[in-house]
């Protein structure tokens, strides 16, 4: 791995941009892997930058992002499936890389549980393929679904059938049972395949897990029918009755009514046994016949499975222990700059094409001008300070992905005359400068959208699924489109003029290649149908930096409408450039000096630096609404304001409003008695342990908070409360004990 920057070392500005950039990188890579079937990072890559995500989480918490990697799971469904709703979600797994991590897994099991006793697990070998949901009703297949986000997968029933693995009809099964597993292709399945591809003229599958994702996910099920796929069952989502009151035992159930079972899955006593069962798993990788890159282990009692529950996007009651890496060595033979949404420019590195664990590689993430000058972005050595050049000799890693990170540069083998990597100062696509702002890590085009890269991506983003999501008109036709000299697609508001445009012209689009008179027609009744538009979505869809689709959420939700949430944007313009102001001040300090036993002199700074701009009281009561309002920050904020500051952005947003009525939000769910309150838990609860009271409930709607504040709703008070307990008689804060709190959300 290539040494980093430690997160025990990073100021509070220097979190808050490797978030957002880590927050970028793993969503690109959610995307790339789970909906296109076509990753662009290895699996050791993609597991580090989660690790980093949560560890910044863990030391800055104040800093989370509303989009935060940490609570999502998988990415869309892709275009062309119908889509299934998971009764239950399938959610991702929370990896573990040391063998510390193993016990401290068991040690916060039993912690969370609050038992003194042994746990028990089971272990299985986590398969490399796509993970698929099988719902059986009176014993009968009537559906199957892949993961998609976790919440929504993509109907792919039929092709399923032809999986021969999956058995279409049970005997003595429940009468509701959602069967979940692995989709996978042996080794020497994929060779076969491979072949017929390269005699038939075909392109070659780049590795065993890419081709059964994408075997699987065929619109045309004879395709899926031609292909050697394989089936693991491992777990299950919506069942009528218990399949048994182990995970164990409910596999054996499973392998019993006919489905495919990992003949290596065992029972483990605790931590010891778990990982003498890894190693030996380990050592047998490479004669197992089919892909699997770790182990995955799970509570072996349901009954503690149940009570253990679930965080956002991952179970606490299992975990994955990942193999390590793989290594190779190649020639680096390009540098090539991509340029993405938000302008950010992106290094490339193409690689004379390696094997690294079986898989053929070509091409690796670079991330940017610090990197490949052997450099963090605080100047610190990484790779020992080696830098990379065209020509060097790399070691590059993965772990069953396409794409891998360079690791290392072997000196020795650097050609004569090698010159070190001149980055780009002017964006490759428009030739506009290319700027890096104080404390980012990236270089960006300041072209905006007069930048074709950032425009067609922008363009891309706002028809994509959690955005407008209009049917018939994807990426490749924005592509199209954007490049059509006769009917262009340059910003969002031309997808709405459309139509009538192509009224006025002389070539029509029926006549064109890909669209008939019904394709034509269909898409106008899509982009009509989309006139109408939520404004949660209407603020993703912009594509904004930092704004998310949970940013966009909670701003609908504060706001209610556009026209006030633009208005207060506004009004709160000169606080946010008063606060860019503070911030640059303390900036130019830090340069001149270290910051220990320098807060006092920070805060100072910041303070006069505002107070210099003569911020209008109304305009700083605004940017204090913007800025604290639920899931909102400074950095947000400040990217909100500059987009609308901006002419052309701004006038591009209001052409686009021009055709639009936006829906105000829905109300939050009332169900609950505790649903939007703030609850605080203090002293010694005797019914649950804490971390089982506050999971409840959050997952009612409550708000749990750590501290009691006039924003404060309830305080549930054990044996033993202190200081949190005088806090709610001071704010006057209703306090219960456990029982009234258990009648109260009904579990008494």
């Amino acid at each position: 791995m290539v040494a980093e920057k430690d997160v025990a070392e990073l100021t509070e500005a220097e979190a808050r941009d490797e978030l957002a950039r880590l927050s970028r990188a793993i969503a690109a890579a959610n995307d790339a892997y789970h909906r296109l079937d076509a990753p662009e990072i290895s699996d050791a890559a993609y597991d580090a930058l989660k690790r980093r995500n949560q560890a910044l989480e863990a030391r800055f918490p104040a800093l989370k992002r509303p989009d935060s990697p940490s609570d999502q799971v998988g990415a869309a469904v892709a275009e062309g499936f119908g889509k299934i709703r998971h009764e239950v979600r399938m959610l991702s797994l929370e990896n573990a890389f040391e063998d510390g991590e193993v016990a401290d897994f068991d040690e916060r099991v039993k912690r969370y549980l609050g038992l003194a006793r042994a746990v028990a697990y089971t272990a299985e070998p986590k398969i490399d393929g796509l993970s698929l949901s099988l719902r059986y009703e009176n014993g009968r297949l009537v559906q199957a679904a892949t993961r998609g986000d976790g919440e929504t997968g993509e109907n792919v029933t039929e092709n399923a059938r032809t999986i021969a693995d999956i058995p279409h009809n049970l005997t003595d099964a429940p009468a509701v049972l959602e069967v979940r597993g692995e989709v996978y292709m042996s080794h020497a399945d994929f060779a076969a395949l491979n072949a017929r591809q390269a005699e038939a003229g075909d392109k070659s599958f780049a590795n065993p897990r890419n081709a059964a994702a994408g075997s699987l996910r065929q619109l045309d099920a004879t395709i899926t029918r031609a292909r050697p796929l394989r089936f693991f069952a491992y777990s299950w989502g919506a069942v009528s009755e218990p399949l048994s009151d182990t995970q164990m035992g409910a596999i054996e159930r499973l392998r019993a009514l006919g489905f495919q079972t990992n003949p290596l899955t065992a029972l483990c006593a605790g931590p010891d046994e778990m990982l003498a069962h890894y190693r030996a798993i380990e050592a047998r990788r490479a004669t197992l016949g089919y892909d699997i890159d770790g182990v995955v282990y799970k509570v072996n009692e349901l009954a503690l499975q149940a009570r253990l529950g679930f965080r956002s996007s991952t179970p606490r009651w299992a975990i994955a222990h990942k193999f390590p890496a793989e290594l190779a060595w190649t020639r680096l033979l390009a540098i090539d700059i991509q340029v993405g949404r938000t302008g950010a420019i992106s290094p490339v590195a193409r690689l004379q094409p390696v094997t690294v664990g079986g898989v053929v590689v070509s091409n690796a993430t670079l991330h940017n001008e610090d990197y490949i000058a052997g450099r963090d972005s605080s100047g610190n050595p990484i790779r020992d300070g080696k830098d990379i050049r065209i020509g060097d000799w790399v070691q590059v890693y993965r772990a069953g992905d396409v794409i891998p990170k360079i690791a290392d540069v072997d000196l020795s083998q650097r050609p004569a005359g090698a010159a070190p990597y001149v980055f780009a100062h002017v964006c490759p696509e428009c030739g506009s400068d290319a700027v890096r702002e104080e404390g980012d890590s990236v270089r960006r085009c300041t072209g905006g959208l007069i930048c074709p890269a950032q425009a067609v991506e922008r363009l891309k983003h706002f028809v994509s699924r959690g955005a407008f999501d209009i049917e018939g008109l994807g990426a490749k036709q924005i592509e199209l489109f954007f490049a059509d000299p006769t009917l262009p697609i340059r910003e969002p508001a031309d997808i709405f003029t459309l139509q009538a445009r192509d009224a006025q012209g002389l070539t029509r689009l029926k006549n064109r290649d890909g669209f008939g008179e019904k394709s034509v027609t269909n898409l106008w009744a899509a982009i009509d149908a989309k006139r109408s538009i939520p404004l949660a979505r209407l603020i993703f869809a912009l594509g904004l930096r930092h704004v998310g689709e949970v940013a966009a959420q909670d701003l609908a939700r504060h706001y209610q409408s556009w026209q006030a949430l633009v208005a207060a944007v506004d009004l709160a313009r000169p606080a946010a450039l008063a606060h860019r102001a503070g911030d640059e001040a303390v900036e130019e300090e830090r340069a001149a000096a270290a910051l220990a036993g320098r807060r006092a002199r920070i805060k100072e700074l910041r303070d006069a630096a505002i107070a210099a701009c003569a911020v209008p009281p109304a305009s700083a009561a605004a940017w204090s609404e913007l800025i604290t309002a639920d899931g909102i920050g400074p950095v947000l904020a400040l990217s909100l304001s500059d987009a609308l500051a901006n002419p052309e952005e701004r006038a591009s947003i209001d052409r686009l409003v021009a055709h639009l009525t936006i829906l105000p939000p829905e109300a939050r769910a009332t169900e609950s008695p505790v649903a939007g309150k703030t609850v605080v838990f203090t002293g010694s609860l005797e019914k649950m342990t804490r971390a089982e009271a506050k999971a409840r409930a959050e997952s009612l709607g409550a708000k749990v908070s750590g501290s009691v504040s006039a924003k404060t709703d309830l305080v549930v008070a054990g044996p033993g409360a202190g200081s949190k307990a005088k806090d709610a008689e001071k704010f006057g804060v209703p306090m219960i004990d456990e029982d009234a709190w258990l009648a109260l959300i009904g579990d008494a």
